[in-house]
């Protein structure tokens, strides 16, 4: 006798979203997860009162997976600004939309004043990313990201300013070399919905998931070993559990551990600072993009987003670079420029160094790989789909479609 229909192992986004799936199809599922909570790489600590998302993490309410599985209202979602504030080499850029105040909208007019073509081609591009139909856009023949806001005649100056310290935060990719066709996603949900992060921290999103799987279904701090066709061993117990299917739902690089068929997938890495100050040095929840330096990185802060993020009398600032990692003191002194003040009395509560932080997708990345990859044994993950929230959570939905109807069978 099997002790499940179906074995997850992993109880990230994907894992979750696919014991979800596979339990509403009438099936027995055990999800089993190696850490002590769920979430894999969406995890928040509590650190003397801070909430610290283990990497700068956010999320689009506008994926329409996420709206599938919940209401993002439940979620308990804090907004940030829906634009950013951009240092260039001539000029801080405003480019807030979500703001009606006389001097966000001077800032706009001075950005469309000065580069008036780049402001006629970023709404183009918006415009027809937000009305198609997201079919259309992965439909599309791709291209490196870079080349393809170069294609929309957005010049040199705005991508090197704006673009790519935005998108290097958002793919981890530095060099703008992710498939095209991911831009357009990303950038139709971000204008659409805007980016949040949940009052209590990203980790309320994978709780959310988990309080929808049965109670009896989820085994934490259990470390699978081998995974052998419906067999699956663990360091944790002498006797092996079998089942009709298993799904690996960690990590690319765990996965290809577990069994050779999986390609282990390159990776974005990304290195978080969190600080704790007296007074915030913005009084807004906007995202701060550094295209002059060369680090590429994004901070905002965290408690102008979400107040709860700190306690009482304190703000949290992030800074997150990707690639490699400067040291602390270029980090504080890039950091006193950006915000125009002294950072020498910030204490640093957090350093967060992930190099497994977002799978890679350069411009050949196929956008849904096979969920079967050998007898009884299936993947599922943001490696499988797209490097996103997104992907991960229709991935999940994806394999569990494969075993329910293999099954059936």
């Amino acid at each position: 006798m099997e002790d499940a229909d179906v074995i997850v192992v992993g109880a990230g986004l994907a894992g979750l979203a696919a014991t979800i799936h596979l339990q509403a199809a009438g099936l027995r599922v055990k999800l089993l997860e190696q850490a002590d909570e769920v979430g894999g790489r969406v995890r928040t600590d509590e650190v003397d009162g801070f909430l610290l998302d283990r990497g700068f993490q956010v999320l689009l309410p506008a994926y329409p997976e996420l709206r599938r599985l919940l209401d993002p209202e439940s979620l308990d979602l804090r907004f940030f600004s829906r634009g950013v504030l951009a240092q260039g080499r001539d000029d801080r850029w405003d480019l807030d939309f979500s703001s009606r105040g006389r001097e966000t909208l001077v800032s706009l007019a001075r950005f469309a004043a000065k580069r008036p073509l780049d402001a006629v081609a970023v709404g183009a591009l918006t415009l027809r990313d937000t009305t198609i139909d997201a079919t259309r856009l992965r439909a599309a023949v791709p291209t490196e990201t870079g080349r393809e806001l170069a294609r929309w005649h957005i010049s040199r100056p705005t991508i090197e300013e704006i673009f790519r310290p935005f998108l290097a935060g958002v793919f981890l990719d530095s060099e703008l070399t992710t498939n095209s066709k991911m831009l357009h996603l990303v950038w139709r949900c971000f204008v659409r919905g805007g980016a949040a992060v949940p009052a209590d921290g990203m980790r309320t999103l994978p709780r959310a998931l988990a309080g929808l799987a049965a109670d009896d279904a989820l085994s934490l701090s259990t470390t699978v070993t081998s995974v052998d066709g419906g067999v699956v061993s663990s360091a944790d117990s002498a006797v092996p559990l079998k089942a009709r299917a298993v799904v690996i739902a960690t990590d690319g690089t765990a996965a290809s551990a577990l069994a050779p068929a999986i390609r282990a997938p390159e990776w974005g890495g990304v290195t978080t600072w969190y600080f704790a100050v007296d007074e915030p040095p913005l009084r807004r929840p906007t995202l701060m993009l550094d295209g002059v330096s060369g680090s590429l990185m994004n901070t905002v802060v965290m408690s102008e987003v979400a107040g709860t993020y700190a306690p009482a009398g304190k703000a949290l600032v992030a800074a997150s670079v990707p690639g490699d990692t400067p040291a602390l003191s270029a980090i504080r002194s890039r950091l006193g420029e950006l915000y125009r003040t002294s950072t020498s009395r910030w204490e640093l509560v957090a350093e967060y160094r992930i190099p497994r932080a977002l799978p890679r997708m350069r411009s050949n990345h196929v956008f849904t790989s096979p969920a079967k990859v050998g007898p009884q044994l299936y993947v599922s993950g943001d490696h499988r789909d797209t490097s996103s929230i997104q992907g991960a959570l229709v991935s999940g939905r994806r394999v569990a479609a494969a075993v329910a109807r293999d099954l059936r069978r």
